[in-house]
């Protein structure tokens, strides 16, 4: 028979945590009666180490299971709490309540969401409750020495916490106190011992009354602590030393538990690489002992021997690591063996994810898809986001292609439904409103069939409804904005005609969970604060992260996806740690709202560090594994990277021991790595190599295009393939999603305010009832046409600043002549070719000699004569076509000159240089480059002379610039049929 158990016991990093420990669990109840082994109650770390205990236990065949408890769900006896703990939620919300009262009197935090603030508060009173600190250790804190926002916090701190820790243990941290405080009292004196050996398995303790609960249970007669991933090669002088200021440690939180001895290995099982286990615990020893790499590294083995096991992948992206990660998981899938990829970056999960999906191969990922990031959950964060927010075209397309959206009618079929939202975003896109409303939508419903009308007029109606929500932004109850969310959701995805029950919000199991979640919160809501839309959707976003949907489909089991905090329990196989960057693995530690770091020492808290030595001990177990790899990015989307500082000692203390093959023992493990990464180049590089296009220059037969506007005269001149792409191809770019008052809608606006001063108000010459009218309409066009208020007075305000200057000028302008052409259209046919040139002028006065002058409006600059000379075509066109009859409103005229009216910075009138000599050369170089183009002598070349080396057009990407350069010489090609 085995000994008994009692006392510390431990297992080394890099074994199989689980089935270890239940092989030394068997082995010591071998040749006992079956229900002893039932008689044994486990309490282990975490559901993940329950789950891998019970299955190792299942592999060894029918047994009577032993009772397997979680650790911190213990709680005191029920006849003493017979009441179930409050739910967190629940203390949340409370909490909440006092937050925004707090937030109300402090204006450095009034942009601080309550939601947040309140869950940081909750979480620093649980962890008050697991260390067993209390109000008393609160007020004890001396604030002279801190700023002023940390003691402000710390009086409303006590507030809370008074609230909070006072009365009866509601909290189930505050139960697992008690339990573990009932346990360390009661046992010693023989009072309420357990009825069977137990045994607490997989903790760290890392939080005070785990690690209470633990030194409670080593101290019975059938008592046993096993921990994971203890460093059996660390001397007792470093343990010595770990205190609270090694926090970040790997080793700290085993120093209080064996201070009274080290604790006995559980099995006989050895780890697979007792080397580099030497290695890895020199790496990670403390900052202040580091000179012991010099004492004790020459000591270590062989280092090719203890890296054998060990690949170094240094991506230069994040992209080219996933894509490594994912061929070493493809390997294993292929040749049926193990392994585990570690990683705390959701986002390079998401990636690895994506590059075996290519060879349809789905690992088992432990994490699952984030309830926020499903469908139900992006519906109701969408949702959400309209209350308090106008309705602008993106939030409404996003609404209408989701696949949630009118689930529940028969009314008009889903393929005619995406159709219209289709037809829909074209039509908004390309013509508004910038803000949809019910008018427009009715409006709209009547210009197609009969499923757009159905469907058109019932969105009119969800629009009504939407549209009155922008105002909502003060605080509601929150039972209320909980209320309009869940109404407003079922109506979306109700549709026209439809019943929400039917729809497929709440069908599968993420539409299940999301309703449960808001059930739990609409259960819990009448408890929290009035909100505004934006603490209601960090809230409703926090609440669906706590919620996380495992796929239904059958992955690889193999192939395993886990967090950092499984790493202990997945030791067999090959073992990936990714990520090992700074800021990724370990992660940053998260800010404390409420105390510092030395108050949190006052109270008896555990500092931030320790996160960073929970992570480092979870690196020190995966990396003990037969096989391990480890990766980082040298690069993110944004700058360099920093190694993960536990890769970073591992590096140089191997650069530092020549004597032990290091140097070249670290060029081993990344040369292993240059492999996968060389593999995955090879497979990201096309078969074919395809060359770079050239620089294209199409001529295009006959005629091209009939007519030509003289604005599209300097794009000819400058970036003739834009031409092509527009007037031949008839391509056009997309108005964006999202519309903006950006410089074309001011330019457009200005334009519009001085057209209707000209046609209503062409005989007033008086400059002070000339600038009231200027100004009235001004508001009035901005109010029709600028629908952001910031925007419409911002440029109300530069208008007025330079109404005295245009006014003035005008009339001056008045005085000698009178407008006759005002955005009228005009044309002429350029003799010899079959193409019109087509003009739409701003203005053109007759003056009373019989001469005309044409003028321009601009918002920016004007262009020079230089520019006029070499590109900037329009007003000398216009001048020539004036001229040649071209207005119908003038018929032949002679022209007296051109001139800009700026419509921006002073609103100064510029004369521009004008003869008939410079007509009639303009005119001849127009037809010299029309004959030119027309007749296929030379292409329309992408590009010729822009303006800038930073020129951006609208048609790069199908002229593909990038790959020619402007030093490209352009290759002229028939395109189209030629006869």
């Amino acid at each position: 028979m085995a000994e008994p158990m009692r006392g510390l016991y431990a297992l080394p990093c890099g074994v199989d945590f689980a089935a270890e420990f239940v092989r030394g669990l068997l082995e010591r109840y071998r040749g006992r009666p079956p229900q002893d082994l039932a008689r044994v109650t486990i309490c282990v770390n975490a559901t993940a180490t329950l789950s891998a205990i019970r299955r190792a236990l299942d592999d060894h065949g029918p047994l009577l299971l032993p009772r397997l408890r979680v650790v911190t769900a213990l709680a005191p006896d029920p006849l003493a709490l017979p009441d179930p703990p409050e739910p967190p939620l629940a203390r949340q919300l409370q909490l909440a309540r006092l937050v925004a009262g707090f937030a109300a009197t402090r204006p450095d935090l009034a942009a601080s969401s309550v939601p947040v603030l309140a869950k940081s508060l909750a979480d620093l009173m649980t962890e008050m409750q697991r260390e067993g600190s209390d109000l008393p250790a609160l007020e004890a804190i001396d604030t002279g020495d801190h700023a002023r926002h940390w003691q402000n916090a710390l009086v409303f701190l006590r507030i809370a916490a008074g609230f909070y820790l006072d009365g009866a243990a509601s909290d189930q941290a505050a139960r697992q106190h008690l339990a573990a405080e009932a346990a360390a009292r009661d046992w010693p004196l023989g009072l309420n011992l357990p009825d069977g050996p137990v045994i607490v398995a997989g903790s760290t303790g890392s939080h005070g009354a785990t690690r209470l609960f633990m030194q409670a249970v080593m101290a019975l007669p059938e008592g046993a602590v096993v921990l994971p991933g203890f460093d059996f090669d660390q001397p007792q002088a470093v343990w010595d030393r770990l205190d609270e200021r090694a926090e970040d440690h790997p080793q700290a939180r085993y120093a209080p538990l064996i201070a009274a001895g080290p604790p006995r290995p559980w099995t006989d099982l050895a780890p697979p690489s007792p080397a580099r286990g030497r290695l890895v615990s020199l790496a990670l020893r403390p900052a202040p002992v580091t000179d012991q790499w010099i004492t004790e590294g020459p000591s270590l083995p062989d280092l090719m021997g203890a890296t054998e096991g060990l690949t170094l992948i240094e991506a230069d992206q994040p992209g080219q690591e996933a894509e490594a990660i994912a061929l070493i998981m493809r390997e294993a899938a292929e040749t049926g063996r193990d392994i585990t990829l570690i990683a705390a970056d959701s986002g390079l999960i998401r990636r690895v994810t994506a590059a075996l999906d290519r060879w349809h191969i789905r690992p088992d990922d432990s994490a699952g898809q984030p309830l926020p990031l499903t469908p139900p959950g992006l519906f109701l964060r969408q949702v959400a986001a309209l209350f308090g927010e106008a309705l602008t075209i993106d939030r409404l397309l996003i609404l209408l292609k989701h696949p949630l959206t009118a689930t529940g009618s028969d009314a008009v079929a889903r393929n005619d439904m995406l159709r219209h939202a289709r037809d829909l975003e074209l039509r908004l896109r390309r013509k508004g409103p910038a803000f949809p409303d019910a008018a427009f939508l009715h409006d709209w419903a009547t210009k197609g069939d009969a499923s757009r009308k159905i469907w058109a007029e019932w969105l009119a109606g969800m629009v009504e409804r939407i549209t009155p929500l922008a105002r909502d932004r003060g605080p509601r109850p929150l039972p209320e904005r909980l209320a309009d969310l869940m109404s407003l959701a079922e109506a979306l995805a109700a549709g026209p005609d439809g019943d929400a029950g039917r729809s497929r919000l709440w069908q599968d199991k993420a539409g299940q969970l999301s309703r449960a979640v808001l059930d739990h919160l609409a259960e819990h809501a009448p408890l929290g604060p009035p909100l505004s839309p934006g603490d209601f959707c960090a809230l409703l976003i926090g609440q669906l992260q706590t919620k996380s949907q495992r796929e239904d489909i059958a992955s690889d089991h193999r192939l395993r996806i886990r967090g950092p905090r499984e790493a202990r329990i997945f030791g067999h196989g090959a073992v990936i740690l990714s990520g090992l960057n700074e800021g990724g693995w370990p992660q940053a530690p998260s800010p404390d709202p409420w105390l510092s770091r030395q108050m949190r020492l006052a109270a008896g808290l555990p500092v931030p560090e320790r996160q960073i030595g929970l992570a480092a001990h979870d690196f020190q177990q995966a990396i003990g594994a037969k096989r391990v790899i480890l990766t980082r990015a040298r690069r993110d989307a944004e700058a360099e990277t920093i190694p993960s500082r536990w890769l970073n000692r591992l590096v140089n203390l191997m650069s530092g021991l020549p004597d032990r093959n290091g140097p070249e023992a670290l060029a081993a493990m990344r040369a292993r790595g240059r492999l996968w990464l060389d593999l995955a180049e090879a497979i990201a590089r096309p078969e074919t190599r395809t060359p770079p296009a050239p620089r294209p220059a199409p001529v295009p037969p006959g005629n091209p295009f009939a007519d030509l506007p003289v604005t599209d005269v300097a794009t000819l001149i400058r970036d003739p393939y834009a031409i092509y792409a527009k007037r031949v191809l008839g391509l056009r770019p997309l108005p964006p999603l999202r519309p903006q008052p950006d410089a074309s809608l001011r330019g457009q606006a200005l334009h519009a305010i001085v057209e209707a001063l000209l046609r209503g108000d062409a005989d007033v010459t008086d400059p002070a009832a000339l600038k009231a009218r200027f100004l009235t309409l001004a508001d009035e066009v901005l109010a029709r046409q600028v629908p952001w208020p910031a925007a419409r007075a911002f440029w109300s305000a530069r208008i007025a600043g330079i109404a005295d200057q245009l006014v003035a000028d005008e009339v001056a302008r008045r005085a000698e002549g009178r407008p006759v052409v005002i955005e009228n259209g005009g044309r002429v046919t350029v003799a010899g070719f079959d193409i019109v040139l087509t003009a739409r002028p701003d203005r053109i006065d007759m003056l009373h000699d019989g001469r005309v002058v044409i003028y321009d409006y601009k918002t920016g600059d004007p262009p020079s004569d230089k520019q006029i000379a070499a590109f900037d075509k329009q007003l000398i066109l216009q001048a020539a076509m004036a001229r040649r009859g071209g207005f119908a409103d003038l018929g032949p005229v002679d022209v007296a000159g051109i001139r800009y009216i700026q419509l921006g910075k002073r609103g100064e009138t510029h004369l521009r240089e004008h003869s008939l000599d410079l007509e009639g050369q303009n005119w001849e170089g127009l037809v010299a480059l029309l004959r030119a183009y027309l007749t296929g002598e030379v292409g329309f070349t992408a590009m010729r002379a822009p303006a800038m080396l930073s020129f951006a057009g609208d048609y790069d990407h199908l002229a593909r610039y990038g790959e020619w350069a402007l030093t490209d010489a352009a290759e002229p090609q028939k395109v189209g049929d030629h006869g």
